[in-house]
């Protein structure tokens, strides 16, 4: 049974002062509500998530107690891919028709606050300062542009497209374009990585609705279809976030394995899509991840980034909204943000930041510690 999103809702993202992380989640459920024509009474069942800002179930009491399922899901970066992954398969699998999927967050400012304990590590690898992932982040990133012989000087070329998109999308956070010699200036965090390639700790929300494809012209005219979502976590010998150490034999990361469960499950191509959001906690990850999900090959990011081909009026445009860089990481909600962003521009109405040409096909992907990524293929 096929799956469609027939309705969609945002909180904007960045700094909301004096409005819980429970409340943008609240909002965005309206929103969605709204969209698709419906009141939460009709709603079967949710799945929803955060990282520091409540349980997800207790948006009950301003939603509605209505005594449905309403289950809570932490998987790190990647609790909205889960959450909508596991919402899929209840609709898939008959149960219900009609479901909800939210995620949501309000990180304090600084640093996320990551423990060893909660990550299966002892107290030794905080104390070696390797819990700080600024750190993973640059020294993957500096093994990586050196295997692949790719300049560093691209890095800044990823983050000035993403402050460049966000200026374009209401719900960024940082909506003021970069240069690249700017980008370049800034604070240096851990080589070769500057303040402006990271994203930061942010809050907002999003929540979809949604619904058996067979159904989905009754809420809507514009039914978004969830061809595939698939989730994987890492296997040994590839070399992820919060991992001691490294193996000698070296795997293929979740980012591999999930994005091509994703192209099989819809049975399409990584050459199929049509507009792609991927995980950019920093710049380094949108380059790694653009070969990761097999939308270039290794080796060639730079001539495909040089060329255009990435920008929003390219063949493959990335990030149209201005990913992580722009938008900044509130962790429950960032997967399911890049799933709004191509709900949007697959019905035509991302506005000033609308990929031409109709795209009919979309790509996301989202990637968290310990080494979890989530990924789905749109169709309209």
């Amino acid at each position: 049974m096929k799956v469609a999103i027939v309705g969609v809702g945002i909180h904007r993202f960045g700094r909301t002062e004096g409005v819980s992380g429970l409340d943008q989640g609240a909002y965005a459920v309206r929103q969605a509500l709204a969209d698709a024509g419906v009141e939460f009474d009709d709603i079967q069942f949710a799945y929803g998530g955060s990282d520091s800002a409540g349980n997800a179930d207790t948006l009950v009491s301003s939603l509605g107690l209505t005594g449905l399922p309403f289950i809570n899901v932490s998987n790190g970066c990647a609790t909205g891919g889960s959450a909508l992954t596991s919402a899929v398969s209840r609709i898939r699998s008959g149960e219900s028709d009609l479901g909800l999927v939210v995620g949501f967050d309000k990180h304090p400012r600084g640093a996320f606050n990551a423990r060893p304990e909660d990550n299966g590590l002892g107290r030794w690898y905080g104390e070696s300062g390797m819990m700080v992932t600024t750190q993973f982040f640059a020294m993957k990133i500096q093994r990586y542009l050196v295997e692949h012989n790719l300049p560093k000087s691209l890095l800044a070329t990823v983050a000035a497209k993403a402050f460049r998109n966000g200026a374009l999308a209401p719900h960024a956070w940082r909506r003021t374009p970069l240069s690249e010699e700017d980008i370049v200036g800034s604070t240096m965090v851990s080589d070769p990585l500057t303040q402006y390639m990271f994203c930061s700790p942010a809050e907002g929300g999003v929540a979809l609705v949604l619904a058996r494809a067979d159904r989905a012209h009754k809420y809507t005219d514009t039914p978004i279809f969830l061809e595939a979502a698939e989730l994987r976590s890492r296997r040994f010998g590839s070399f992820e976030v919060f991992s001691p150490w490294t193996s000698p034999a070296r795997a293929d990361g979740p980012t591999v394995t999930a994005s091509r469960a994703a192209f099989e499950s819809a049975g399409i191509e990584p050459g199929d899509i049509d507009v792609a959001q991927i995980q950019d906690t920093e710049a380094g990850a949108e380059i790694m991840h653009l070969a990761e999900t097999g939308l270039c090959k290794h080796g060639e990011q730079e001539a495909l980034i040089r060329s255009g081909a990435t920008e929003i009026g390219g063949p493959i445009p990335v990030n149209t909204d201005g990913g992580c860089l722009a938008n900044g990481e509130p962790i429950g909600a960032t997967g399911l943000r890049q799933v709004y962003e191509n709900v949007m521009q697959l019905r035509g109405a991302a506005g000033d930041r609308q990929v031409p040409g109709e795209p009919k096909v979309g790509f996301t992907h989202v990637y968290g510690a310990p080494g979890i990524s989530a990924c789905t293929v749109l169709t309209r």
